[in-house]
């Protein structure tokens, strides 16, 4: 597939925040996140990886596609959770049950909701580029959360790395993305959360080798077409 880089989003502290579209225009989008969390590297060598190989292989048909990388890229750099505000952005999406209580910093939804950066662009981004499938990378332990019509994924690349499947995952997540997108955009979001380096896997690259037949056989199935049309 060939991907053109669009105009970079800013971080709190000033760093672009790259983003990657296919040259198909479309009333819909298939967006691939990665680095919300900027702690966790297994999501992002993850859709790194699988990134790497959709701008390689050119016997798939092309789609409309959005990639950001990493989106928290100061916590990135600085390998932490939340942004250079503190933040936890996968809590200051403006959701309908958005709220400023927190009891732990890691989880701190911001001054008010849409208070960051990151976020403003991202919204920005989807107002202009709608969504109408998301795949957000996370790390937490090997679970396939899907919020919205997209259990169907799920159950896909469940198939190929047995990932546990979970409409909830049994807390509240004021102002997340999986809420978010469903709400204003109807745009089902599957949450791949991927295992915990020397937790539950050795390395980066056994955490890929597990995903890796499952989500390049996702890029050639009618799945996508059906969540897209």
């Amino acid at each position: 597939m060939i991907f053109s880089e669009l105009d970079s989003g800013e971080s709190v502290e000033g760093h672009p925040i790259p983003v990657f579209k296919t040259d198909i225009k479309a009333s819909k989008y298939l967006y691939l996140i990665g680095g919300v969390h900027g702690d966790e590297v297994e999501g992002v060598y993850v859709l790194k990886e699988l990134f790497q190989w959709l701008k390689l292989e050119h016997s798939l048909k092309d789609l409309p596609m959005i990639v950001i990388p990493i989106l928290n890229v100061d916590g990135y750099k600085n390998q932490t959770r939340v942004n250079a505000h503190s933040v936890d952005l996968n809590r200051n999406l403006p959701t309908k049950d958005w709220s400023g209580v927190f009891k732990e910093a890691r989880y701190n939804p911001g001054a008010k909701a849409l208070s960051e950066p990151e976020n403003q662009f991202l919204v920005k981004l989807m107002d202009k580029y709608k969504p109408g499938f998301i795949l957000s990378f996370h790390t937490w332990k090997p679970i396939l959360n899907y919020n919205g019509d997209c259990k169907d994924v799920a159950e896909y690349l469940h198939g190929f790395n047995k990932y546990e499947m979970a409409s909830d995952i049994g807390y509240p997540t004021p102002g997340s993305l999986g809420t978010f997108a469903v709400e204003k955009y109807q745009s089902p979001v599957l949450t791949f959360e991927c295992p915990e380096l020397k937790k539950h896997r050795d390395s980066l690259k056994e955490i890929w080798k597990e995903n890796e037949e499952g989500l390049k056989g996702f890029f050639q199935t009618d799945l996508i077409k059906q969540k897209l049309s």
